[in-house]
């Protein structure tokens, strides 16, 4: 065997590698983990800011669109819009929105919310910026109230007084007319607050309307001072002229209120806030005096009363005296008789007491009560106080009630009629007239004049009869004493045919009798005419029938 084979037994092993693996991180992993701890950190912080969830009703959704608008405050975002849906029964859309987590104190009852848009109001351009950026969600946040999360959105924008310095005071009116939030309110022909709101009160009879006054005006809100609508032009027409009153060009257009102190009337205390005042209808009113004492009566009247209407005054002698309240028609179904059943107010508190010419103050503590008060009208009444139906206006043909004494008036009682007391009444002027003329002509209609005269004329010829028998007779009698008796009866004959001629048949007395008759009933038709006309149309009596020709 060869060295070189023998060799080959004697070659050293090769050792065996020896595996070991390293557990290093791959540089490929960092960058999937990183962004895992970004998203988680990211997911967390938005889990942690996220604030509440809000629910808002808004009749549209005009210029809203989701995850774009935004809820702002002072133009400072607070919040998102995330969807926005229809209402079950299709009245309105619901948004849902989410809040910072630093507004979840201030999302109570008393929130509001609004969509704003540009938009003109009561003389106010705004929401100008919402033409290129986009209409957005406006919140007035409260912490007044309980934590609500469902809100009904206004459709215009609320009027915000909240921190501002100033009162909030209430005006009780019958209608709300042309006023609307933001409307101005004036001191003096200048602009110290606006309309904040208004609503019905609890009987929905009259209108709440809430005003803000700013400081320092709110001052010269006095106890008494006086609240009127101040919208539009006020015109009147006195013995001094014609005035015009108005505030400014915006009251005219888009309403507007005032309040001041009547003349003559001594400042009282300031007004405390939210209290309640009277808004007048106009600067006139609030002259007058409120009165607390109110006694009602029932008047019945026979004739027309076109042109009385509820509101006429009641006057004695040009000083008002209440006003009427109701007129209806009654109808007596045992004769079938008509009368107009008119129910007045009379405040006693008008009316001032002197005794021993001293004046008595009528508060309302000096005013006599209801018993009282009839028993002093009971008085009245006996000494000939009656209720008269008067023209206050001849162009509109308006009536009131005129109480005066009538001395020779039917005597009168008060009587109880639908738990009232009636008080008598007596025609109207121009109806007495009429009653007046139409009995003298009936009694004058009443002589039997034709009858008269027949007689007369029967008794004439009866006596020329006898007087010729006693002429045929006479040529018996004496010479001396015939031509005595001759120019007797020839006297007494023409004093006959005088009488004839006067009242006869034929004569000038009877034709004047007769043409007086028939001048008289056409002035009473004539005089029933006017009366029908000025009743249909009052104004004829200035500018003619309609249809006159000039």
């Amino acid at each position: 065997m060869s060295e070189e084979s023998s060799g080959l037994k004697h070659v050293e092993r090769v050792p065996e590698a020896q595996i070991q693996t390293r557990h290093t991180l791959s540089i490929v992993w960092v960058v999937p983990i990183i962004a895992l701890l970004i998203g988680g950190w990211l997911a967390f912080k938005a889990w942690s800011e996220k604030g509440p969830e809000i629910t808002i009703t808004f009749e549209s959704a005009e210029g809203l669109e989701a995850n774009k608008t935004k809820i702002k405050f002072k133009d400072v975002e607070i919040g998102t819009v995330t969807e926005i849906r229809l209402k079950e029964d299709l009245s309105g859309v619901i948004v849902t929105a989410v809040m910072a987590r630093d507004a979840e104190d201030y999302l109570t009852e008393q929130s509001q919310f609004w969509v704003v848009r540009a938009r003109v109001a009561a003389g106010e351009v705004s929401g100008l910026g919402t033409l290129f950026s986009g209409a957005y969600i406006g919140c007035i946040p409260s912490k007044e109230g309980k934590p609500a999360s469902d809100f009904v959105g206004f459709e215009k924008p609320p009027v915000v007084t909240s921190g501002l310095p100033g009162r909030h005071f209430m005006l009780a009116a019958e209608t709300l007319g042309s006023l609307d939030i933001g409307s101005p309110v004036y001191y003096r022909g200048i602009k110290v607050g606006q309309v904040i709101g208004y609503d019905f009160d609890a009987d929905a009879e009259a209108v709440n309307i809430r005003v803000f006054v700013s400081a320092p005006y709110h001052e010269k809100v006095m106890h008494n001072s006086r609240f009127w609508n101040a919208s539009g032009i006020d015109v009147t027409l006195d013995t001094e002229g014609v005035r015009i009153d108005t505030q400014s060009i915006v009251s005219i257009m888009l309403g507007g209120l005032a309040f001041d102190l009547p003349k003559y009337f001594e400042p009282g205390p300031q007004a405390q806030e939210d209290r309640v005042f009277k808004l007048y209808a106009n600067h006139e009113d609030i002259k007058e005096k409120t009165y607390t004492v109110k006694r009602y009566y029932l008047m019945y009247f026979d004739q027309s009363v076109r042109g009385l209407s509820p509101g006429a005054p009641v006057e004695i002698r040009g000083i008002k005296l209440g006003e009427v309240l109701d007129v209806k028609l009654e109808v007596d179904s045992d004769n079938l008789s008509f009368r107009i059943a008119t129910l007045v107010m009379i405040e006693p508190e008008r009316i001032d007491t002197r005794i021993e010419d001293h004046v008595v103050s009528t508060g309302e503590e000096n005013i006599p009560d209801e018993a009282e008060s009839h028993d002093y009208v009971e008085k009245l009444v006996a000494k000939g106080m009656r209720a008269q139906l008067k023209t206050g206006n001849l162009l509109t043909g308006q009536l009131y009630v005129d109480l005066d004494f009538f001395p020779d008036a039917p005597p009168a009682e008060l009587v109880a009629a639908n738990g009232y007391l009636v008080f008598p009444t007596i025609p109207a002027q121009f109806e007495q007239i009429v009653q007046r003329v139409d009995s003298l002509l009936k009694k004058f209609e009443k002589v039997p004049f034709e009858m008269i005269g027949k007689q007369l004329h029967e008794a004439i010829a009866t006596l020329t009869l006898t007087l010729e028998e006693i002429k045929a007779l006479s040529g018996s009698a004496s010479k001396e004493t015939l031509p005595r008796i001759n120019a007797s009866l020839d006297d007494l004959q023409s004093t006959l045919q005088g009488i004839d001629a006067t009242i006869g048949k034929d004569s000038a007395l009877s034709y004047n009798a007769q043409v007086l008759t028939d001048e008289l009933s056409f002035a009473i038709r004539s005089l029933r005419s006017l009366l029908d006309t000025l009743e249909r149309d009052p104004q004829a009596l200035i500018f003619g029938k309609k249809g006159d020709t000039q």
